[in-house]
């Protein structure tokens, strides 16, 4: 399989909402409840920063994505905020770094000199390793602060990264 990293265009809708929702239903790590439906998927993806999109570059199929926007505006806009979505058929494949990886690229292009994660799930270790490994820092631990879809709490890491 050989993998390219892209931005999203309207061929690529259905797919990448497919793949957001799959992460949605699972409960264990977006903080949205609501799926994205057709009606809406298009604009939900149009009004970030960049979506990019992880595809199967022989079969066309899309594997994965990821979304930037800022984390916050005015003074604090130069920081970035990023969530990425990986189908579970090919989970364990590196296909979230390379996710990862383009978006730290979009980001800086994009004058963002900060990258921070708000909620990263304690059991989200794939995640946590991969965000250790390219260079960023936990902020802090915010006891019992996402709502596990069976009903209990977990913590969850604030993590950033400069992007210098």
């Amino acid at each position: 399989m050989s993998i390219i990293i892209k931005q999203l265009d309207k061929t690529f809708v259905k797919g990448a909402m497919e793949i957001w929702n799959e992460v949605i239903r699972e409960g264990i790590a977006f903080p949205q409840l609501d799926l994205l439906t057709e009606e809406n998927a298009e604009n939900f993806f149009s009004e970030q920063t960049y979506t990019g999109i992880a595809v199967d570059e022989y079969s066309d199929e899309i594997l994965g994505l990821y979304i930037l926007h800022p984390n916050n505006v005015g003074r604090c806009g130069h920081i970035a905020n990023a969530s990425y979505a990986v189908s579970a058929k090919v989970r364990g494949q590196h296909i979230g770094e390379k996710l990862v990886m383009d978006c730290l690229s979009k980001a800086r292009d994009n004058g963002f000199s900060l990258m921070r994660f708000k909620a990263v799930v304690d059991s989200n270790v794939h995640a946590r390793h991969l965000y250790e490994r390219l260079g960023f820092y936990e902020l802090e631990k915010i006891p019992n602060g996402f709502l596990k879809k069976d009903g209990h709490y977990e913590d969850i890491h604030v993590l950033y990264k400069e992007l210098r």
